[in-house]
């Protein structure tokens, strides 16, 4: 009895983090991933602070914090990405200057917003046109 319990409560919990918009919880939910550029490993992090709203049109506005790490630094920003609302993935492209993290170039980023969070689902580095993921 109490294994089912605990699972119960276990499965409660992930149903309620993986969908903020039907109530939002206080913990912000985060991915991290980690590229690897100019032989560096960067840790990419984006946690959604707040409750994602309309704007009135067919857009919802995502509050974040986008957190990224080199060897030795890190840049935190926080920030509002602006997705289409209905759609199943919505994609938003950002931009990352790599010199103050220690590298060069710049990293453009295509992030996805699926099922309540945000993901990098492409990166490249430019000058180059390097494919990072």
């Amino acid at each position: 009895m109490m294994r089912t319990s605990t699972l119960t409560g276990a499965l409660a919990l992930s149903i309620a983090l993986a969908a903020p918009t039907a109530g939002w919880a206080s913990a912000a939910q985060c991915t991290v991933e980690v590229l690897t550029v100019q032989g560096t490993p960067l840790t990419v992090s984006y946690c959604i602070t707040g409750a994602p709203r309309s704007t009135g049109t067919q857009e919802i506005v995502v509050p974040v914090v986008a957190t990224y790490s080199a060897p030795g630094r890190s840049l935190r920003f926080t920030n509002e990405l602006h997705f289409l609302a209905g759609e199943g993935v919505s994609r938003v492209l950002e931009s990352l200057d790599l010199s103050k993290l220690g590298l060069s170039g710049t990293l453009h980023l295509t992030l996805a917003y699926i099922q309540g969070l945000v993901h990098v689902e492409g990166a490249l580095l430019t000058p180059g046109a390097i494919t990072i993921k």
